[in-house]
């Protein structure tokens, strides 16, 4: 098995003017680790996985997979397996013979090539399968065989590049946790490259977020969740996502200092901010971060001393089975809160709103790098 060292990765496209699609890409990636590389299209995750697979040359930088430097090493002889995005099937095939195909390739034994292939088959619950075509196969099943393909070659790399983009949501959530089991299983290193912030959430060890070719922040899921590094980042992790809200830096007479948003004053806690960091904004204008389930409705909450409160209009609300989405508008700003599915709130109510600002994000206005901690 093998880590993976990307080391200051650049790739650069020629024209006129030339296009870097990848920039100072520095990552390690642990052996075993299973690592999401998110973002939206064109941030340059793809690129970055098809240059860890050989597909595409890197024009700076070091790539180590193992202890092994494989700027210059076929794609073959890298000991990785692919599974694409669109699952490329050999269509004249049977599912046994796409599965065999590679080790074929290698001039494998016969008798290791039936013992691997029907292992795989087992493992993805794909025995009854192996006479069939691809044509004969749902989206799922199609998706089994080429990672069942991958996993004949006890490759020491798992590279996933959008795999279940072509299934519909009900077999996406399916596939998600098989392919989690099936790393535990193996015990190999994943890369797994996803637009899909949900897949992101719920799969990876690590989660690296991507634009436009930068990595923005590379941390647990958790923890990007919670401490987001930037307004990028916290707007793109979290469904619904994070609302931001625009807000004057304000210091009470007492000495405490407050995020006044129109007539609404949000108090900013100690242990959210250091008070040097707060003071240097008195005045300044910043955005405050609030996730939708840190709103809440009921008046329990409503003069709690790490509460402030907001006067909104209900657009629209949204039952979700177990909870409701609020869409509000609050001195001209559209607001999302996720709330229990008991709320009474419907379209034309005029109601408070309680934020919770134990879980309040500011951010600078000008570089929107976070500010809290």
């Amino acid at each position: 098995m093998a880590g993976i060292s990307l080391q200051h990765i650049f790739k650069t496209y020629s024209g006129n003017p030339p296009v870097t699609a990848v920039h100072d890409f520095c990552l390690e990636i642990d052996d075993k680790e299973f690592i999401i590389l998110v973002g939206p299209s064109g941030c340059g995750k793809s690129t970055t996985l098809r240059m860890i697979a050989g597909l595409e040359e890197i024009t700076d930088g070091e790539l180590y997979i193992g202890d092994k430097l494989v700027n210059d090493v076929a794609p073959k002889d890298r000991d990785i397996a692919m599974v694409f995005q669109n699952y490329a099937l050999y269509p004249h095939m049977t599912v046994y013979k796409n599965m065999a195909f590679g080790l074929q390739l290698r001039k494998t034994p016969k008798d290791i090539i039936d013992k691997k292939v029907k292992e795989a088959a087992k493992i993805l619950d794909i025995e009854h399968l192996l006479d069939r075509r691809p044509r004969a196969l749902s989206g799922g099943q199609r998706q089994r065989v080429a990672l069942g393909r991958a996993m004949v070659r006890d490759p020491a790399v798992f590279l996933l590049d959008e795999p279940l983009s072509n299934l519909d949501a009900k077999l996406r959530a399916s596939m998600r946790a098989e392919i989690t089991k099936l790393h535990k299983r193996l015990g190999t290193t994943f890369v797994y490259v996803t637009h899909d912030q949900t897949e992101a959430m719920t799969m990876g060890d690590r989660i690296v977020v991507m634009k436009d070719g930068f990595i923005q922040q590379v941390d647990t899921p958790q923890n990007l969740y919670d401490c987001p590094c930037n307004v990028f980042v916290a707007g793109f992790i979290g469904t619904p996502q994070m609302n931001f809200l625009p807000a004057t830096i304000r210091k009470k007479e007492d000495g405490h200092f407050v995020a006044a948003f129109g007539d609404s004053l949000f108090p900013i806690l100690p242990d959210r901010v250091e008070a040097k960091t707060i003071a240097a904004y008195e005045g300044k204008e910043v955005l405050l971060g609030i996730r939708p389930e840190a709103l809440r409705e009921e008046p329990i909450y409503m003069d709690q001393p790490t509460t402030g409160v907001i006067d909104a209009e209900v657009e629209l609300a949204e039952l979700m089975g177990a909870e409701t989405y609020l869409y509000l508008v609050s001195q001209g700003q559209n607001i999302i809160a996720r709330v229990p599915s008991r709320s009474s709130a419907k379209s034309g109510d005029s109601i408070k709103m309680a934020v919770d600002c134990t879980k309040l994000h500011i951010f600078d206005k000008e570089t929107e790098q976070v500010i809290t901690v």
